[in-house]
């Protein structure tokens, strides 16, 4: 199981007129630039089985981005535990549910880097999560001890601390395969 970690292209900074902070949407330049990101990453990130993405207008423009420019053909849902201000353990339920998909996860800023952080074992996550930053990552294949999976029964979901870093890819940058 992989997962991506990613965060949504630059916004527009103004608010639409009557609307709140979620109807921001996408750049243009940014669905430009977002949308070769993506395209570079597609065969590194190899098949994907579901999008998940925050209900925000912007995370949801970014998702359908990164679903056509991966040519993927499978699932994309919204999902409440993604919004802005969701603790990281709320997504532990969906890590749970599809413990044997390659799941991409369309969100927001700090929560982006606080889950990679929370998922790695690490304290914080020690690269920047700029707009549009994946960050991918992978259950290993067997968990090390009972303590250490997703809640569950024993032995059904993969460990909840011990995932692997694949890479960090920030738009613009060079692709890292390993963080200090």
């Amino acid at each position: 199981m992989r997962i991506f970690l990613v965060r949504h292209g630059d916004a527009d900074a103004e608010i639409p007129e009557g609307l709140g902070d979620e109807a921001r949407a996408l750049t243009a330049k940014a669905r430009a630039n977002i949308a070769q990101h993506f395209t570079s990453l597609s065969e590194r990130m190899g098949p994907i089985s579901l999008i998940l993405t925050s209900p925000l207008v912007r995370t949801v423009q970014t998702a359908q981005i990164l679903s056509f420019s991966t040519k993927h053909e499978g699932l994309l849902r919204v999902h409440r535990c993604l919004l802005p201000d969701m603790p990281v353990g709320a997504v532990e339920p969906v890590l749970k549910d599809n413990n044997d998909e390659n799941l991409v996860l369309v969100g927001h800023q700090p929560s982006m880097g606080a889950l990679a952080a929370h998922l790695l074992g690490m304290q914080s996550f020690p690269k920047p999560v700029n707009p549009g930053t994946v960050i991918a990552m992978e259950w290993p294949d067997t968990p090390t001890s009972t303590e250490d999976q997703v809640p569950g029964e024993k032995g059904e979901n993969p460990p909840a601390q011990h995932l692997k870093f694949l890479f960090y890819a920030a738009p613009g940058q060079q692709v890292l395969d390993v963080i200090q």
